[in-house]
Protein backbone atom coordinates (compact mmCIF):
# COMPACT_ATOMS: atom_id res chain seq x y z
CA UNK A 1 0.00 0.00 0.00
CA UNK A 2 1.54 3.14 -1.44
CA UNK A 3 2.05 5.97 1.84
CA UNK A 4 2.87 9.54 1.49
CA UNK A 5 5.82 10.72 3.66
CA UNK A 6 5.95 14.37 4.75
CA UNK A 7 9.38 15.99 5.64
CA UNK A 8 10.65 19.74 5.85
CA UNK A 9 8.64 20.83 9.15
CA UNK A 10 9.84 21.99 12.40
CA UNK A 11 10.71 25.14 14.31
CA UNK A 12 11.25 28.78 12.66
CA UNK A 13 11.15 32.29 13.76
CA UNK A 14 8.21 34.56 12.69
CA UNK A 15 9.31 35.87 9.10
CA UNK A 16 11.49 32.72 8.32
CA UNK A 17 11.04 30.47 5.50
CA UNK A 18 10.50 26.05 5.58
CA UNK A 19 9.94 23.89 2.45
CA UNK A 20 8.01 21.17 3.15
CA UNK A 21 8.18 17.63 0.66
CA UNK A 22 5.69 14.97 0.50
CA UNK A 23 6.88 11.83 -1.29
CA UNK A 24 5.38 8.58 -2.21
CA UNK A 25 6.72 5.85 -0.89
CA UNK A 26 6.18 3.72 -3.94
CA UNK A 27 5.00 4.10 -7.82
CA UNK A 28 1.64 5.14 -8.65
CA UNK A 29 -0.05 4.50 -11.40
CA UNK A 30 -1.64 7.45 -13.79
CA UNK A 31 0.29 10.18 -11.28
CA UNK A 32 -0.60 12.79 -14.34
CA UNK A 33 -4.58 12.18 -13.16
CA UNK A 34 -3.78 13.17 -9.48
CA UNK A 35 -4.33 16.45 -7.96
CA UNK A 36 -2.14 17.27 -4.71
CA UNK A 37 -3.15 19.17 -1.55
CA UNK A 38 -1.56 20.23 1.10
CA UNK A 39 -3.69 20.34 4.54
CA UNK A 40 -3.04 21.56 7.70
CA UNK A 41 -4.39 21.48 11.28
CA UNK A 42 -3.55 23.85 14.44
CA UNK A 43 -3.90 22.98 17.98
CA UNK A 44 -8.03 23.24 18.57
CA UNK A 45 -9.10 23.88 14.65
CA UNK A 46 -10.73 22.42 12.09
CA UNK A 47 -8.52 20.70 9.16
CA UNK A 48 -8.06 23.84 6.52
CA UNK A 49 -7.05 23.26 2.80
CA UNK A 50 -4.01 25.71 2.49
CA UNK A 51 -2.96 24.81 -1.43
CA UNK A 52 -3.93 22.56 -4.25
CA UNK A 53 -2.09 21.47 -7.21
CA UNK A 54 -4.05 20.10 -10.11
CA UNK A 55 -3.22 17.59 -12.66
CA UNK A 56 -2.74 19.93 -14.79
CA UNK A 57 -0.27 21.66 -12.77
CA UNK A 58 -2.83 24.63 -11.84
CA UNK A 59 -1.81 26.22 -7.99
CA UNK A 60 -4.96 27.66 -5.74
CA UNK A 61 -4.01 28.77 -2.20
CA UNK A 62 -6.14 29.93 1.00
CA UNK A 63 -6.15 33.70 1.14
CA UNK A 64 -4.77 33.36 4.17
CA UNK A 65 -1.45 32.08 2.66
CA UNK A 66 -1.73 33.89 -0.72
CA UNK A 67 1.47 35.27 -2.05
CA UNK A 68 3.46 33.61 0.95
CA UNK A 69 3.25 29.90 -0.30
CA UNK A 70 3.99 28.37 -3.15
CA UNK A 71 2.96 24.90 -4.13
CA UNK A 72 4.77 22.48 -6.88
CA UNK A 73 4.70 18.80 -8.17
CA UNK A 74 7.56 16.59 -10.02
CA UNK A 75 5.39 13.62 -11.50
CA UNK A 76 8.14 11.71 -12.65
CA UNK A 77 9.47 11.78 -8.95
CA UNK A 78 6.06 11.34 -7.32
CA UNK A 79 6.83 14.35 -5.04
CA UNK A 80 5.31 17.66 -4.17
CA UNK A 81 6.72 20.87 -2.25
CA UNK A 82 5.40 23.91 0.03
CA UNK A 83 7.46 26.64 0.23
CA UNK A 84 6.93 28.59 2.71
CA UNK A 85 7.80 32.13 3.36
CA UNK A 86 7.16 34.77 5.61
CA UNK A 87 5.74 32.30 8.54
CA UNK A 88 3.65 33.65 10.77
CA UNK A 89 2.81 32.49 14.11
CA UNK A 90 -0.81 31.49 13.22
CA UNK A 91 0.77 29.14 10.32
CA UNK A 92 1.53 26.76 13.45
CA UNK A 93 0.13 23.30 12.57
CA UNK A 94 0.57 20.33 11.54
CA UNK A 95 0.61 19.68 7.65
CA UNK A 96 -0.80 16.68 5.11
CA UNK A 97 -0.29 16.19 1.98
CA UNK A 98 -3.23 14.00 -0.47
CA UNK A 99 -2.80 13.23 -3.73
CA UNK A 100 -5.86 12.15 -4.90
CA UNK A 101 -7.08 10.75 -8.78
CA UNK A 102 -9.91 13.05 -10.36
CA UNK A 103 -11.20 10.39 -12.38
CA UNK A 104 -11.75 7.70 -9.50
CA UNK A 105 -11.59 9.95 -5.91
CA UNK A 106 -11.56 6.71 -4.20
CA UNK A 107 -7.95 6.53 -4.76
CA UNK A 108 -6.79 8.32 -2.51
CA UNK A 109 -3.32 8.55 -0.79
CA UNK A 110 -2.90 10.94 2.36
CA UNK A 111 0.75 11.57 4.29
CA UNK A 112 0.92 11.37 8.28
CA UNK A 113 1.66 15.13 8.78
CA UNK A 114 4.87 17.02 9.39
CA UNK A 115 4.87 19.90 12.83
CA UNK A 116 5.48 23.72 11.64
CA UNK A 117 6.36 25.71 14.51
CA UNK A 118 6.45 29.14 14.41
CA UNK A 119 7.60 31.12 17.14
CA UNK A 120 7.04 34.90 17.53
Amino acid sequence: QVQLVESGGGLVQAGGSLILSCAASGSISGINQYDMLWYRQAPGKQRELVATITKDNIANYAESVKGRFTISRDNVKMTMSLQMNGLKPEDTAVYSCNFYNTFNTRLSYWGQGTLVTVSS
